[in-house]
């Protein structure tokens, strides 16, 4: 008995892994192509040759990394900083939203209201600014916090989803074992609550580290920052803005990749 092959819809075609990375490529190229008729319209001079000493460079004394490499150092060291603390904010906002605290309950709604609807902007100069003098808080200490607090609201949001995926049916088994809450949380409900959790967190991480840009406007030492000061120094532009934007394109894509291994061998286990 033959079998008729399903035909092809546009639905299909267009979610096909050779025409995604074909309308990539088009849309990277028109991006390419546009900026570089720009410049050349600007009689602009490129100079990509300088490049490679902004991310290393060898000298007498060996492999010395250049300011760019320094520069993406310095913003994943204060992107994973800033998580690390948004994981903790995040959870015990979740938690207390979830509590049955009537007050907790409130303070965590209007916690989340006020820090969704601020500008991280206006969020970045109020830490620095206000909180700054008042706290005695650095440029990094000030950065680090605002983002983790920021995005901590954000964050509480994917820990609630996560818990609330749970069924009933294991809250009442941990119930009836004599499991306090406390108990129930750590040791049945957030572990199983990961696999729902992990997709948005990654979004949360790269968003994160998108975020942390922003942190260049009080001149703390990061990616963007660099950029800037070497476009100050070069007048190169157009090749250091392109250099960041792929600098951190790849680190967000690698992110990206690994967590996608990760949450796969996770649902094996699971």
């Amino acid at each position: 008995m033959s079998t008729r092959a399903k035909p092809l819809t546009l639905k299909k075609v267009l979610n096909s892994v050779p025409v995604s990375f074909a309308i990539y490529a088009f849309v990277m190229w028109l991006i390419i192509y546009g900026a570089y008729a720009g410049a050349q319209a600007m009689g602009y001079n490129w100079q990509w040759y300088r490049m490679p000493q902004y991310f290393y460079t060898l000298t007498d004394d060996g492999f010395q990394l250049g300011e760019i490499m320094i520069g993406l150092g310095k913003t994943i060291q204060l992107s994973l900083t800033a998580f690390a603390l948004a994981t903790i904010f995040g959870l015990f906002i979740a938690l207390l939203r979830l509590s049955d605290l009537v007050i907790g309950r409130g303070l965590s709604i209007a916690l989340l209201e006020f820090l969704r609807n601020m500008p991280l902007l206006v969020l970045l100069y109020l830490f620095y600014y206000v909180l700054g003098p008042v706290f005695s808080l650095d440029r990094y200490t000030a950065s680090v916090l605002c983002l983790a607090v920021f995005h901590a609201a954000l964050i509480s949001e994917i820990f609630r989803a996560g818990i609330n995926a749970i069924p009933k049916g294991q809250w009442e088994g941990a119930t009836s074992i004599g499991m306090s809450k406390g108990q129930a949380y750590r040791y049945i409900i957030l572990p199983q609550s990961i696999r729902f959790m992990l997709p948005p967190m990654t979004g949360e991480v790269v968003h994160l580290i998108k975020s942390s840009a922003i942190v260049s406007v009080i001149a703390v030492a990061e990616l963007t920052t660099i950029g800037r000061n070497l476009i100050s120094d070069t007048y190169m532009s157009f090749e250091i803005w392109f250099t960041i934007a792929a600098v951190y394109m790849v680190v967000t894509l690698l992110l990206s990749i690994g967590v996608s291994q990760v949450e796969k061998r996770y649902a094996v286990q699971t």
